[in-house]
């Protein structure tokens, strides 16, 4: 390999486009998904297919422009500007499309939302999957090297998505919403498309090669280090474990940022900058001398591929033990070697298994697809099937020993000595079992430290772990209740000693003369639930949780777990947004949501302007809406600005389309009256009970008063005035989310 090497000028212009394409790339990506799953839903099942239609138009994408490629006489530079400007003309008409095909597919099955989902999003995300083959095609035309070409390539793109993702977490999302993320995501791909096309009209050597194929000296070369089928095999592999360990890492890093908006697109920032980084480390490996008996690439594979796998399963621990003890940053920086480790891989298998001359960026294509389907199963089986039925341990385990195999499978072909690959396969059986038995005791207590941090106390662990696609539900000893992360409630109905404001069930016929057919989206423990069915005026009680898991623990706990017999009741799983389009029919006279902290992700489906008309059109006449705003500024004004009438109660926003009348008498009857499971609710012959009772009727003859928070009325106008100067929540803007706790 030559020393002191420079880059040449009209491949350095081509790689700073190749890095302003990676930022629309990821920009679109994070905006159209949020888009199909304010349509569709974020249950598991609508992630799944949603992410994996993109993966599969890349993969095709792949394909098409290795098929271009090929053709000695195609413009690659032409083909690659036409791609980019075909990507920007999509792009400034993206959300409107998917909002049109959305509101005419919305009973479509899990199977058809995936054909659908990829009907929509094939055209753009063939155009990115074909250009990393076209300009791989070529470079390789000019410097007859693929690892190298393809490397540097990969390095470029991806540190743009990198940097597209960490703009976005830090400052587009907040500031321009979708709408203006799509708007600047196409007009760089106008750029790009624009610097593309002057590029090839001013390069005279490519149009030389029109006529002439460049094959140089390497034409003769017919053999590689490894054969394309072996090499098809690995970037298949490889794929599924980089994806595979991305879903486990993704849901650890956002368990211990509490399930902020901006957690996803940092971890993927990090993730992504380590991809680059080790598409890049791989230059040096990759000599100009195209030699095919080489075993240095092999070699070089198998180590890289090795400590992507052993620093893959050492992440998650180390990074909770980070976590626990108040680092922030380290975690993600422990991120980076080990995605580098994945992001030499195709660039190395493309060294080893693609002959350098002008068919490469086909080569590289059925490499690249093979890639990616791999990814694409990862995301299937691990995100869709493993965690449902295995616990985090066990699936990291599974992926380093898989990576170990294939390590392994590597070392025999890099035509070493007996001696070296006897000790090699030795050394990753030892690692094996290493890991194997010490996988309990490194992953001991790792929710604990995630979702604890520094009030983890020594020996403390949670006494119920319900690990699922959909999420982890964790429960305290003391009945405290966190969903991925977050405080999600207590195992509490008792109203006198309320410790997690059950009170605010218990009001609902304050507000509303006789709540016949209530929906309640978001189960929890369970204790509203319970609750909200014994209220003598409710007939039907219709619950809508996206996460199965609290029914395996709400059987556990003897105050909540007759309500899984109740007739009343009628549970149902499914993304809340997403079941009441599909249930256009359905009227209740009131629907209650005690939800999620409106700064976590997707929190906007339940807040914006959008969600809260498609409620309005759910409700009697009459009925009303109660939901909790967790103390949100804007969330209170959206509501205040929505419906006509309107109240806050505690942290709950009180709205509908008729005048509210609050009736404290008819509240003291019920309550007097309330039983759960037969026994009275309130014993007014105990002076505490008359003392709760007295304290609950006091906030309704205080509206608009300064009072301590857990006791607070406030009236509409008076939330409108304190609320002056601030923004509505929209599906657009997501202000809740991305302005962070507020």
């Amino acid at each position: 390999m030559k020393k002191n090497q420079t880059i040449p000028i009209t491949t350095l212009f081509l790689c700073v486009i190749f890095f302003l394409s990676g930022i629309p790339a990821l920009l679109y990506q994070i905006v159209w998904q949020r888009s199909l799953f304010a349509i569709y839903g974020v249950n598991m099942e609508s992630v799944t297919v949603v992410v994996t239609a993109f993966m599969l138009g890349l993969g095709l994408g792949s394909l098409f422009g290795g098929w271009v490629s090929k053709h000695s006489r195609v413009a690659l530079l032409g083909v690659y500007a036409v791609a980019e400007l075909a990507i920007a003309l999509f792009g400034f008409f993206s959300l409107r499309l998917f909002d049109w095909v959305g509101s005419y597919t919305l009973s479509a099955s899990v199977l058809e939302t995936g054909f659908l989902t990829f009907a929509l999003v094939l055209l753009p995300t063939m155009m990115m999957g074909a250009t990393l083959p076209l300009l791989v095609t070529y470079l390789v035309r000019r410097s007859p090297n693929v690892g190298r070409s393809t490397g540097i390539l990969y390095f470029f793109n991806t540190l743009g998505s990198a940097v597209a993702c960490l703009v976005l977490a830090l400052y587009l999302m907040k500031t321009f919403g979708k709408a203006g993320s799509l708007t600047l995501a196409a007009t760089l791909n106008l750029l790009v498309g624009l610097g593309a096309l002057a590029l090839y009209l001013n390069d005279k050597k490519l149009r030389s090669s029109l006529a002439i194929p460049v094959r140089r000296t390497i034409e003769a070369v017919t053999t590689t280090a490894i054969s394309f089928p072996v090499a098809l095999a690995i970037g298949f592999a490889s794929g599924f474990i980089a994806l595979s360990y991305e879903i486990l890492w993704i849901r650890v890093y956002q368990m211990s940022l509490t399930g902020l908006a901006r957690a996803f697109p940092l971890v993927l920032s990090a993730y992504l900058a380590g991809l680059a980084l080790g598409a890049i480390a791989v230059y040096r490996f990759c000599p100009d001398e195209y030699d095919t008996t080489a075993p240095v690439p092999v070699r070089a594979f198998a180590v890289f591929l090795f400590f992507a796998n052993m620093l893959g399963f050492l992440l998650i621990p180390a990074a909770a033990r980070l976590f626990q003890h108040g680092h922030d940053i380290f975690p993600f920086i422990l991120m980076i070697p080990s995605a580098g480790c994945l992001g030499a891989t195709l660039p190395l298998l493309s060294h080893m298994a693609v002959s350098p001359d002008d068919k490469a960026g086909y080569g590289l294509s059925w490499l690249y697809f093979l890639n990616i389907l791999g990814a694409a199963l990862g995301s299937y089986l691990t995100g869709f099937l493993l965690l449902d039925h295995l616990p985090l341990a066990r699936i990291a385990l599974a992926l380093a020993i898989l990576g170990f195999s294939m390590t392994t499978i590597l070392l025999l072909l890099a035509r070493e000595g007996r001696g070296f690959v006897v000790a090699s396969v030795m050394l990753m059986a030892f690692l094996g079992l290493v890991f194997a038995r010490s996988s309990d005791a490194l992953y001991d207590r790792v929710y604990e430290r995630i979702v604890l941090k520094s009030g983890l106390e020594d020996g403390t662990q949670f006494a119920h772990v319900v690990e699922n696609r959909h999420g982890v539900v964790n429960v305290t000893h003391s009945g405290t209740v966190y969903g991925d992360g977050l405080y999600d409630g207590e195992f509490n109905t008792d109203l006198v000693n309320d410790v997690n404001l059950v009170v605010r069930a218990y009001a609902l016929n304050a507000f509303h003369p006789s709540p016949k057919k209530v929906l309640v989206i978001g189960l929890s423990s369970g204790s509203w639930v319970q609750v909200l069915a014994h209220n003598p005026e409710v007939e039907k009680l219709t619950v809508v949780e996206i996460n199965p898991a609290y029914l395996q623990i709400i059987p556990k706990y003897k105050i909540v777990k007759t309500l899984l017999s109740n007739l009343k009741i009628e549970i149902v799983i499914d993304d809340g947004r997403r079941w009441l389009f599909r249930n256009s029919e359905r009227r209740f006279d009131a629907v209650i949501m005690n939800t999620t902290w409106h700064y976590k992700a997707f929190a906007t489906n339940l807040l914006s302007v959008e969600f809260l008309n498609l409620v309005r059109s759910h409700l009697n006449p009459g009925g009303i809406l109660f939901y909790n705003t967790t103390f949100s500024n804007e969330a209170d004004r959206t509501g205040a600005t929505v419906f006509p009438y309107a109240y806050k109660f505690i942290n709950f926003m009180l709205v509908s389309d008729s005048p509210i009348i609050v009736n404290t008498e008819r509240l003291t009857r019920t309550l007097k009256d309330y039983t759960l499971d037969g026994k009275p609710v309130l014993k007014l012959s105990k002076p505490e009970d008359r003392d709760k009772l007295e304290e609950i009727l006091g906030v309704f003859a205080s509206v608009d008063q300064d009072r301590p928070w857990m006791l607070e009325m406030e009236s509409r106008d008076h939330i409108l005035a304190r609320t002056a100067g601030l923004g509505i929540i929209t599906d657009d803007n997501m202000l809740s989310e991305w302005r962070g706790k507020d």
